[in-house]
């Protein structure tokens, strides 16, 4: 990456604009965190509901402490993990630069560091924080690939990182209240966040205090089958571990049954598999352990019928 690159990025940015951006989850469709046009334009472009609130992403804890009212358990987890895959949700700063859209009407913000050397770089450069969802429509395949962003939006800017290394999108976990609630498995496993604050409380059903809550959401054009031990005829398969399922219609997220290299290949092998000229996916039985909560969680999301 470029010094001339991360200019023409800050300079599309500061004039409001949009660019793609790699980080070690997933590409973001980032913008000006404290531009209000800026921050709707990632909703129009998106096609996202506005009640859907977006993460804020700068260079330290001590900077987004700016927007956030910090606490005991922040501090612990910011710690151990970032820069890395996790958000944290904490009460909203109730004056700050931020555009109050990003929150989407709430009281709350989720914010987080990235683990990624373009990222952190264009972060510095520009010095300002960035509002950055997932680089896709709303509800669609998250990209992983640098590809997959111009697929989906052949307009914009992207700073090209190449593959995701995490490639599943951070965890996130809600820190406004007495006790810390899991709102969104991700790419930290539950275990290691529990090693440091405690046991995690489930969210309230039916609230939406951060991105991916929706019920139907990552989705496939192609309807998914799940824990499928085989395919049908007629379906493309998603495996994972020993399988005797071979050809062009079927990948194996980790032949071995490593569920960090199949965190890493989840988006892209699923996109690549709603490319073909099946009429649905299989997808074989995922462990419920470590970042496999986390794809089961995108995979029953994937597969849940469209919110209206």
């Amino acid at each position: 990456m470029t010094h001339a690159q991360i200019e023409e990025a800050s300079r599309i940015l500061q004039n409001g604009g949009l660019i793609g951006l790699p980080t070690e989850t997933v590409y973001g469709l980032a913008a000006d965190a404290t531009q209000d046009l800026a921050i709707a334009a990632i909703f129009e472009k998106k096609k996202r509901p506005t009640f859907n609130p977006l993460i804020i992403h700068d260079l330290s804890s001590q900077a987004l402490q700016e927007y956030v009212v910090w606490n005991e358990k922040a501090e612990a987890l910011a710690l151990a993990f970032w820069p890395g895959p996790l958000t944290l949700v904490l009460p909203r700063r109730e004056i700050s630069s931020l555009s109050l859209l990003v929150s989407a009407g709430l009281n709350s913000l989720a914010v987080r560091v990235p683990n990624h050397p373009i990222a952190l770089s264009l972060l510095k450069a520009y010095g300002k924080p960035l509002a950055a969802p997932s680089a896709n429509p709303s509800g669609k395949i998250s990209p992983t690939h640098a590809n997959h962003v111009r697929q989906d939006f052949p307009d914009l800017f992207v700073l090209d990182g190449g593959e995701t290394f995490v490639g599943l999108e951070s965890t996130i976990i809600d820190l406004t209240g007495q006790f810390p609630v899991l709102l969104r498995p991700g790419g930290l496993s539950q275990e290691k966040i529990e090693s440091v604050v405690g046991s995690l409380g489930a969210p309230l059903t039916g609230s939406i205090k951060a991105p991916g809550m929706m019920t139907s959401h990552y989705a496939p054009s192609l309807p998914l089958r799940l824990n499928a031990r085989d395919p049908l005829n007629g379906e493309a398969y998603l495996a994972f571990g020993d399988t005797l399922h071979k050809g062009k219609d079927v990948m194996n997220l980790s032949t071995t049954g490593n569920l960090v290299e199949g965190a890493a290949n989840f988006f892209k092998m699923l996109r690549l598999l709603d490319q073909s000229d099946c009429h649905g996916i299989a997808v074989a039985p995922i462990p419920l352990t470590g970042l496999g909560v986390g794809l089961n969680d995108r995979l029953m999301r994937a597969a849940a019928p469209r919110e209206l």
